[in-house]
């Protein structure tokens, strides 16, 4: 007997974020869906993982803004928890694709190393399955509610879904796909990741007992905007940036120089 395809869908937003239930609704008709996201916020926990005290997770009633058909379980973990955990606990047979998002915010550039979202991802691709992270290119002090993704992009999403489905992506390689604040879909961009900057990190917090105490906020700078080629290139442009992400975090193009630098030592 043919089965239909199993998606496994979190965030680092929470299960009860916006964006997620669009996702959910995004893809309901390829598949059989389990959404299993933190109970909470996880924004910026990356690739951490919860090894200090045990991980739980509940299943829910799917609220009125999730497709009737769709599994909710909330984690009391990180993203990447509730990928391992879904796996090994929750989900009836292996996933045919794990998808994170639709992030409240962008993970573009290097932003992609803090993000729990790609988090996410880069434990689906580590475990050989299709994985993809979508996120939403905010500036700062937008809401998600008040910009929401619009319906051609969510198809287009699904037809991109659709197709990494049907014809895999290379060995460890997954994607990381950051969407403009649009009325209507562009079209895709295949791109690179840019080279930026954060700056001017932390901004002074009360605390009752007068230690120094900080929030962390920061100013990202763009290190190349006059570059074509580049995912904030795409996001400017309006288009919708997808950036292929290696798991190997070997830098080959310095193999050789460094082998030389230590032919030279004693």
């Amino acid at each position: 007997m043919l089965l239909i395809p199993l998606i496994l869908i979190t965030n680092d937003d929470g299960y009860a974020a916006a964006g997620i239930q669009a996702l959910a609704r995004a893809v309901a008709a390829l598949g059989d869906v389990y959404v299993v996201a933190p109970d909470g916020a996880r924004s910026g926990s990356s690739a951490s993982i919860t090894c200090t005290v045990p991980v739980s997770y509940k299943q829910l009633t799917s609220s009125p803004n999730y497709p009737v058909r769709v599994h909710l379980f909330a984690c009391s973990g990180t993203p990447v928890d509730c990928v391992k955990l879904a796996m090994e606990q929750i989900v009836p047979r292996r996933p045919d694709l794990i998808l994170s998002g639709i992030n409240h915010g962008d993970n573009a550039s290097i932003s992609v190393h803090y993000s729990g979202t790609m988090g996410a991802v880069f434990e689906g691709c580590m475990k050989g399955i299709p994985s993809i992270g979508l996120s939403l290119y905010l500036s700062r002090g937008q809401r998600y509610e008040d910009h929401p993704v619009s319906e051609d992009t969510l198809t287009a999403i699904a037809q991109l879904c659709s197709r990494v489905m049907e014809r895999g992506l290379a060995t460890d390689v997954c994607l990381n796909v950051n969407l403009p604040v649009a009325d209507s879909f562009r079209g895709w961009r295949v791109c690179r990741q840019a080279r930026g900057q954060w700056s001017a990190e932390w901004a002074s917090a009360a605390n009752p007992h007068g230690l120094p105490s900080f929030w962390l906020t920061g100013q990202f700078t763009d290190l190349e905007p006059d570059a074509a080629d580049t995912d904030f290139a795409a996001l400017r442009a309006g288009y919708a940036a997808i950036v292929p992400v290696d798991i190997d975090m070997t830098a080959h193009r310095y193999i050789k120089e460094l082998s030389m630098m230590m032919d030279d030592m004693p």
